[in-house]
């Protein structure tokens, strides 16, 4: 199984190399369990000494053939980004004869383009089931028309057997075997209970009913990968992890009871809505058992923008309730979309400096501790990529290409009176101005005061949570600092703005 790597300009790339995807391993994990099937996962992003690296510093995809043999591989198509370079090692195994098999989202959207390719089926939608009875069909020599949710090509024709039906049932599947990942270190582990998301934002590709595991379940990843892997750092990768609250509730109280039977204590990351924040049982029990980080799709402070990407939240009610996650001590990430498409008939116009200063004003008075603003990415499947495409405002990807797919860079024409550019500029300019120089200056200011910030010596345990808060902070913004420096500086040496200038002239014609 293979995770291909993000672009060599890819801000994300820093925190790619700590942890993994789990969707690729939980499908890896399922194929182990098969009688003569021996598996690993490659995710390249997270590979290091002593993996075998080609000259452009790489993994090696010919020398892992020739070290350990595969007779199929998976790759993980969800990222658009990353889909150029999967399609590239793809070619390697696919000239090498070997069985190639690939899900994900957006070669879920685009099957035509993987099978084109050469590539020899497409799983849609959840592939543990699916890619067992593959191998299994494999094996017996039978024909792939009874498999539900693939597409393959039969003479040149494309074809698509009847829809999988979503899994309900979790407890029959195995835990994710982390010690399948090779030449991988894990420092964040992802874990999941719920897949599925009962919002219908318009640009998001997770749609449909939530469908939820037993907290025992997901106790038992952490359980597993404590004490097989020595894990202490958790990421709950569930879109919502409270969109089940008495369940959500349930498992807190089982990990809190947990850490308190074993003496240790984990630190949790999770993504959830930002109203949870009215929730004050809730905020409780994820402070007990060890939740300590929350990412928020803030997505926009502008009320117009919430209400074309299908948001029901207003901007100055969402300043209110991140402060109040500040307050409970929780670190918040605030997830933010620049220059959100409106809606026909939406009447309502802003330009970028106008725009930049409303993000600005929101950042601060909302007191998150990181951001990330990214640009809306019109992802095949998304009702977003469908509205834009009828109203000819998508740049061709033919011109733009896929790996620039990743929310750094503008590939869609924006509403006046912004331009492209601007849009870029202006993402540039909020994460540039917070994660700062300053922020080198803060954490050595804070190192050299952490005496006099423990003074008096009362209330110690407060004071050094509000020290730490400060410290880390600057910390993090500091490691920020570097990668945006080295995002811009790939960017400014790629070919964006040349590609950028013909997908408009294509688009104009």
């Amino acid at each position: 199984m293979i995770i291909p790597k993000y672009p060599a300009f890819n801000i994300f790339t820093g925190i790619a190399s700590k942890t993994t995807a789990l969707g690729p391993l939980c499908v890896a994990t399922s194929i182990s369990k098969l009688p003569g099937w021996d598996v690993e996962v490659i995710d390249e992003n997270n590979y290091h000494y002593p993996a075998p690296i080609d000259e452009r510093g790489m993994p090696d995809h010919v020398a892992l053939q020739q070290l350990r043999p595969a007779s199929a591989v998976g790759f993980y198509g969800g990222l658009s980004c990353t889909v150029p370079r999967l399609l590239e090692v793809a070619a390697y195994y696919i000239q090498a004869g070997v069985l190639t098999i690939v899900g994900g989202q957006h070669l879920d959207a685009l099957p035509q383009d993987a099978l084109a390719a050469g590539m020899d089926i497409v799983v849609h939608g959840e592939g543990e089931i699916a890619a067992q009875e593959i191998l299994q069909a494999r094996d017996a020599g039978l024909a792939l028309d009874g498999i539900a949710g693939i597409s393959f090509l039969r003479d040149g024709r494309l074809v698509r057997t009847a829809p999988r039906e979503p899994l309900e049932d979790f407890e029959p599947l195995p835990l994710p075997d982390f010690g399948l990942l090779r030449f991988a270190t894990l420092r964040r582990f992802p874990i999941n209970r719920i897949r599925g998301c009962g919002m219908d934002c318009e640009f998001c590709s997770v749609k449909g009913r939530a469908r939820c595991a037993t907290p025992e379940r997901l106790l038992a990843q952490i359980s597993y990968a404590a004490e097989a892997h020595g894990a202490r750092d958790f990421f709950v990768v569930d879109d919502q992890f409270a969109q089940d609250r008495s369940e959500t509730l349930r498992f807190c109280r089982l990990l809190r009871d947990y850490e308190l039977r074993l003496g240790w204590r984990f630190n949790l990351a999770v993504q959830m809505r930002l109203d949870c924040a009215r929730d004050t049982q809730l905020l409780q029990a994820m402070r007990d058992c060890g939740i300590n980080f929350i990412a928020v799709g803030f997505e926009s402070p502008i009320d117009e923008e919430l209400r074309a990407m299908g948001k029901h939240l207003r901007g100055s009610e969402m300043v209110e309730q991140a402060r109040i996650l500040h307050r409970w001590g929780f670190f918040v990430h605030g997830m933010f979309i620049f220059g959100y498409p409106m809606l026909p008939g939406m009447d309502f116009s802003m330009s970028a400096a106008q725009r930049i200063r409303r993000f600005r004003t929101f950042i601060r008075q909302s007191q998150v501790d990181t951001v990330q603003v990214l640009l809306a990415v019109p992802i095949p499947g998304t009702a977003l990529r469908t509205r834009l495409e009828c109203e000819g405002r998508v740049l061709p990807a033919s011109e733009i290409g896929w790996e620039y797919y990743d929310g750094n860079f503008p590939v869609f024409i924006p509403d006046p009176p912004l331009t492209p550019e601007q849009m870029q500029r202006a993402i540039l300019k909020l994460m540039g101005a917070f994660y700062g120089f300053q922020r080198m200056l803060g954490t050595a200011l804070h190192t050299l005061r952490f005496p006099l910030a423990m003074l008096p010596l009362v209330n110690l345990r407060t004071r050094f949570r509000h020290w730490y808060r400060q410290w880390y902070n600057d910390v993090v913004g500091s490691m920020g600092y570097f990668i945006v420096r080295n995002w811009l500086r790939a960017f400014r040496q790629g070919q964006f703005q040349e590609k950028l200038r013909r997908g408009k002239a294509q688009l104009d014609m």
